[in-house]
């Protein structure tokens, strides 16, 4: 039965714990788990050999945590709100050390696997600066391509892990790309993967460059955080985002469902920004035609005063 068991994918070997005892005493075996992790997520054996291996990160936590989507706002904030308005969200303690598990896929098969580690609430300089996580530099791109690959067909897994907080993840990619643009002057492909949390956005950004071979070439993998109004959000703020995330539920259902639904909130935050930016146009027009308005009067009224003198 067990290793019947190590056959499964994780969300079957999750279905089958919650049969009998029997089932889920064989389905907690960690080196089943560990097994699913890997294969999930190859970065991770990159970041630390040791990671899963410690009594600090339970395989098993880490798949229930990293594979599905975190739950939207709304689901999320519905307990605090039957909780009455003077309810105060509780205090999260904020990561001291960020684990990212970047992984890129083509059609299904690995291209591309990285491991950052960040330190977070540690640095000052981290805490105070705009967010951004770099797992594939520019100046150093990777050597990962492949002929004939579309930028539309990558699929992008970035998980953060809180080694010191019981390892607890967060996926932050829609795996699933969002939108797909082109670099005004370069002209490279721009891959976006993005994910919604406490209404800021979470944006990975693929950059594939198509060499004169015909090959596509993967030269930069970014993270950043923006909020609504398109600012760029804190390290302090994006750490406050992830350990609600990490805390909070996730989402049900299928993958597929969850990645639409993924895409369908990073396209209504969209919606949301440009229409802030809209009514604040209006709002700046508006005022300026007050101004206007006034400095004709005050001028006029000055003219007034010296002719009828």
């Amino acid at each position: 039965m067990a290793c019947a068991l190590r056959r499964l994918d994780g969300r079957s070997l999750a279905a089958a714990s919650c049969a009998t005892a029997g089932l889920r005493a064989l389905a907690a075996d960690p080196d089943t788990w560990r097994a699913l992790c890997l294969a999930r997520w190859p970065s991770l054996l990159a970041a630390r050999p040791d990671l899963l291996s410690s009594s600090a990160v339970s395989p098993q936590r880490l798949f229930a945590d990293a594979f599905p989507f975190p739950s939207d706002d709304s689901s999320a904030a519905a307990p605090l709100a039957a909780a009455g308005a003077e309810a105060e969200p509780p205090q999260l303690s904020l990561p001291a050390e960020l684990v990212s598990a970047v992984d890129v896929y083509h059609r299904g098969a690995p291209l591309l696997s990285r491991a950052v580690e960040t330190p977070a609430s540690s640095s000052s300089w981290f805490l105070s600066s705009p967010f951004r996580v770099d797992a594939v530099e520019s100046k150093s791109p990777s050597a990962a391509s492949a002929a004939a690959m579309a930028p539309a067909d990558l699929e992008l897994s970035w998980i953060i892990i809180d080694p010191r907080g019981g390892g607890r993840a967060v996926n932050v990619s829609s795996r699933r790309p969002v939108a797909v643009d082109r670099h005004w002057y370069t002209g490279e492909a721009l891959v976006r993967y993005a994910v919604v949390l406490g209404g800021c956005k979470f944006e990975a950004t693929v950059t594939c460059s198509e060499e004169e071979t015909g090959t596509t070439t993967i030269r930069e993998i970014s993270l950043a955080v923006e909020d609504a109004d398109g600012a760029a959000v804190s390290g302090e703020g994006a750490l406050r985002l992830l350990a609600a995330a990490m805390a909070g539920p996730r989402r049900g259902g299928d993958e597929e469902e969850a990645a639409a639904a993924a895409k369908r909130r990073y396209e209504e935050f969209v919606r949301s920004k440009r229409g802030r930016k809209e009514s604040k146009a209006r709002k700046e027009v508006l005022v300026d035609i007050c101004c206007s308005a006034v400095s004709a009067v005050a001028v006029l009224s000055f003219i007034a005063a010296v002719v009828l003198r």
